[in-house]
């Protein structure tokens, strides 16, 4: 009898080596495949994804950012416009243009293309269409009937001025928002001609300059900071003396 036992038990215990082997074997190479799972992708993956994932960030932002100018029919219109200026609670509320090789060209054609007055609101190649400038001029006329810029004649006022003090301008994919900090009655030289803007000192100059005007139709907020590393837009228009041009000066303080 114990012959026999002896005799089963040599050929049962090696089979049950040989099945133990195996069970650790399989775990073995499944915990391998998990593992291999859970890696963090390849650094080429992941710059993958990440740009994937910011483009689609991009493009839901440009989707959700709402531009009430239909910028795509006015350019078929005119491919000339390439932005819109508004100011609440005053007549201003036009495309500005600009030509790239006429500078008076919109000083006296309608954004239709009609010659005479009352123009356009626009600014001149010496400024880039991006807002990016330090500091951009944009040019109107002064009209009777208060089209145009001749509204900006209020900002003489500084209770005005302060109650007015928010002007947007839309680009086809910006929205972009000043705060006013002047209205200055200014002499007629040519801003861009006259002054430097790639030149920190330069710009400085600029601010001074405006700051030391001191007449009856000058207005100043001293609550508004202005540096040499912001971007403010001029609102240039006449008033009426040759010599002389009234400016409205806003500094950029939201960009979307």
């Amino acid at each position: 009898m114990k012959k026999k036992i002896g005799k089963k038990q040599k050929i049962v215990f090696p089979i049950l080596f040989l099945c133990i082997l195996g069970l650790i074997a399989v775990c073995f190479w499944q915990n391998s495949q998990k593992q291999t799972a859970e890696q963090p992708a390849s650094a080429e993956n992941q710059t993958s994804t990440a740009k994937q994932s910011v483009g689609s960030g991009s493009a839901e932002t440009a989707q959700k950012l709402d531009i009430p100018i239909d910028f795509q029919k006015l350019q078929q219109e005119n491919p000339d416009i390439y932005a819109w200026i508004r100011i609440p609670d005053t007549t201003v509320d036009y495309p500005i243009l600009q030509s790239e090789t006429d500078n008076d060209y919109y000083l006296f054609h309608t954004p239709e293309g009609k010659s005479g007055y009352p123009g356009s609101i626009y600014t001149e190649n010496y400024n880039s269409k991006d807002f990016l400038d330090f500091n951009t001029v944009i040019y109107g006329h002064k009209m009777r009937n208060h089209t145009m810029f001749a509204d900006l004649e209020y900002y003489e006022d500084i209770d005005y001025l302060k109650q007015h003090n928010m002007i947007t301008i839309y680009t086809p994919d910006h929205i972009r928002t000043y705060q006013v900090f002047a209205a200055v009655t200014y002499d007629n030289r040519h801003i861009m001609y006259s002054f430097d803007f790639v030149n920190k000192e330069q710009r400085q100059a600029y601010l001074d300059s405006l700051k030391a005007v001191r007449n009856m139709a000058t207005c100043w907020d001293d609550s508004v900071n202005v540096t040499t590393e912001d971007k403010i837009i001029t609102l240039s228009t006449c008033n009426g003396n040759d010599k002389q041009r009234f400016l409205v000066e806003a500094v950029l303080i939201d960009e979307k």
